[in-house]
């Protein structure tokens, strides 16, 4: 789910076309916070993506939620899985407690209406903000489940209902590292027995006042001017990058032990294996992990790792699709990450940055940078690269044919949080 469309296929149809989906901001007015452009999913009914008897709870849904399972539904149905989200009456692809779900989430922003009805009552004699009115009446505005459309795990809580997903679960909310994070946690699972099938990935929504305003906060967006050239302002590891562009949507994939995808697939194609997976933590004293470390050790360390639990060395890796979020403060650790671990070769290596076309998607980056991985493994085709006429050294690699063997997705985030996972060929998978 992006700015791009909904579901893989209208997805790759334009990342392969070489499209742009940042475009000025019109869910709200965001004509005075300094960056007025993103990637906004197209319009889509929730409804449409959940079982008739699950309607109801589509009320307590913020856009993240509607995200996810929207997301969700779509894996499950591609993936040929049964589930009584998918058909109630038919017998499911897995039992109830092998079938398990680990989803990224950010901070969800409350609805600015809502709010607006309960803090409009909540002031003292003098017109200032009260706390002791915001309990008594201001609160009382709200409805009851007001709460429960916030909550980040509540994007999972939502999916596991509708798939009936019993076995292991979990929330990551470890800013744009939590989509990579909730796949190695879904790995893991498996690796250790626990689950045979699991939904992993993430989704976000940035786009209300209030969660785009703390974006602008963190002086990592683009500004002003890039509403005259929305298509052209985000540009990972060139030389003129100027600033990243917030982006609404995510990924969910599905991961499934290799046995047991065997035994039930039949001739149902996989898109790629999971070969390794890798978390690291970042340590920037000065700035409180503001920033990556300069050198970028946390990424390099978490990259090397992955590529350990994979069998596979640095000339093993054909592209790679890395955090780029188009700012010089994270593109230059993150290029001395890779510089690190793939010296000179890495001028021979397609980097292919995916936030120039669809924005930062926050804790649904991972879950879609993965899902796209997977499918130019699938392929057997490079997407174009985009905005990146001058580019840094060692990242003007133009090669986008050629074999596909391995694919590398690296995540950092805000807090120091690396992933990196490295992606096969389908039947290179174990």
């Amino acid at each position: 789910m992006s700015a791009l469309g909904l579901g893989k296929d209208d997805n790759w149809e334009a990342l392969c076309a070489g499209r742009c989906g940042l475009a000025a901001i019109t869910a709200f007015d965001a004509s005075n916070m300094g960056a007025p452009i993103a990637g906004q999913v197209p319009d889509f009914k929730i409804r449409d993506f959940v079982p008739k008897s699950y309607r109801k709870a589509t009320k307590v849904m913020a856009r993240d939620i509607e995200l996810a399972v929207a997301a969700a539904d779509l894996a499950v149905r591609d993936a040929g899985l049964t589930t009584p989200g998918t058909d109630p009456d038919a017998e499911r692809s897995y039992p109830a407690e092998r079938t398990g779900c680990h989803i990224g989430a950010g901070l969800i922003a409350a609805d600015t209406d809502e709010l607006t009805a309960a803090l409009a009552v909540s002031t003292d004699d003098a017109g200032a903000f009260d706390l002791k009115h915001w309990g008594a009446e201001g609160m009382q505005q709200l409805t009851p489940l007001w709460l429960l459309k916030y909550l980040p795990n509540m994007l999972a809580c939502h999916v596991t209902i509708v798939h009936d997903a019993q076995g292991p679960s979990n929330t990551i909310t470890c800013g744009e590292a939590s989509g990579g994070l909730s796949v190695g946690e879904s790995l893991r699972v498996i690796q250790r027995g626990h689950a045979d099938v699991s939904l992993c990935g993430g989704a976000v929504s940035q786009l209300n006042p209030m969660a785009y305003y703390r974006q602008t906060l963190t002086g990592r967006l683009v500004g002003d001017a890039a509403v005259k050239n929305a298509s052209g302002c985000v540009r990972p590891f060139d030389q003129n990058a100027a600033g990243g562009a917030v982006g609404e949507g995510g990924g969910i994939v599905v991961l499934e032990a290799a046995d047991t995808f065997a035994q039930r697939a039949g001739d149902k194609h996989a898109y790629a294996g999971l070969l390794g997976f890798a978390s690291r933590q970042t340590v920037h004293r000065a700035n409180a992990n503001a920033t990556p470390d300069p050198e970028g050790r946390g990424i390099a360390s978490a990259v090397r790792a992955a590529l350990r639990e994979a069998e596979a060395q640095p000339d093993d890796i054909d592209a790679i699709v890395p955090f780029g979020l188009g700012h010089p403060d994270w593109d230059g650790p993150e290029a001395a990450a890779l510089h690190a671990v793939f010296g000179e070769r890495l001028n021979h290596v397609p980097v292919v940055s995916l936030k120039s076309g669809v924005g930062n998607l926050h804790a649904g980056a991972g879950g879609y940078e993965l899902a796209v991985a997977a499918l130019m493994l699938h392929h057997q085709r490079i997407v174009p690269i985009l905005n990146r006429g001058a580019p840094r050294p060692g990242f003007s690699c133009k090669k986008l044919d050629g074999k596909l063997e391995r694919v590398l997705v690296v995540a950092t985030s805000v807090g120091g949080q690396n992933t990196a996972c490295v992606l096969g060929r389908a039947e290179q998978a174990s």
